[in-house]
């Protein structure tokens, strides 16, 4: 199960990312851009993809993981059930989320530099 101790551990560990109130949900951002929200009570989280990202994620999730039902998710904005996702899968949706709105030198210090995520946190 994915808790919002971990997600938020997981999020902040990523270069320059910020944690701010959404409406009524916890949103997580890089560059004023959102990558991730969390909605404590139905206990899901919403994740922005490509549609390549997100058909990938959504089979191999087993159901757990599937665009939302609105244009919101033909835009690729994914929601994750936070019960039922395998949480190295997460961490890995987690990451291809930040790098589709981060700026380009962020994703590179992400991307170049696989152990920049060990070395900050990112392993739980």
């Amino acid at each position: 199960m994915i808790t919002l101790d971990k997600v938020r551990k997981l999020a902040l560990a990523l270069p320059e990312a910020k944690e701010e109130p959404h409406f009524e949900k916890i949103s997580f951002r890089v560059s004023k851009k959102i990558f991730a929200t969390v909605d404590q009570e139905n206990k899901k989280i919403v994740l922005k993809f490509d549609q390549n990202d997100q058909d990938f994620f959504s089979a191999a999730s087993k159901g757990s993981v599937y665009p939302i039902e609105n244009k919101w998710g033909q835009q690729g904005w994914t929601c994750v059930e936070m019960k039922s996702t395998d949480l190295a899968l997460f961490k890995d949706m987690l990451v291809v989320s930040y790098c589709g709105v981060a700026p380009k030198r962020l994703v590179e210090v992400v991307r170049q530099n696989s152990q920049y995520l060990k070395k900050n946190k990112f392993n739980l």
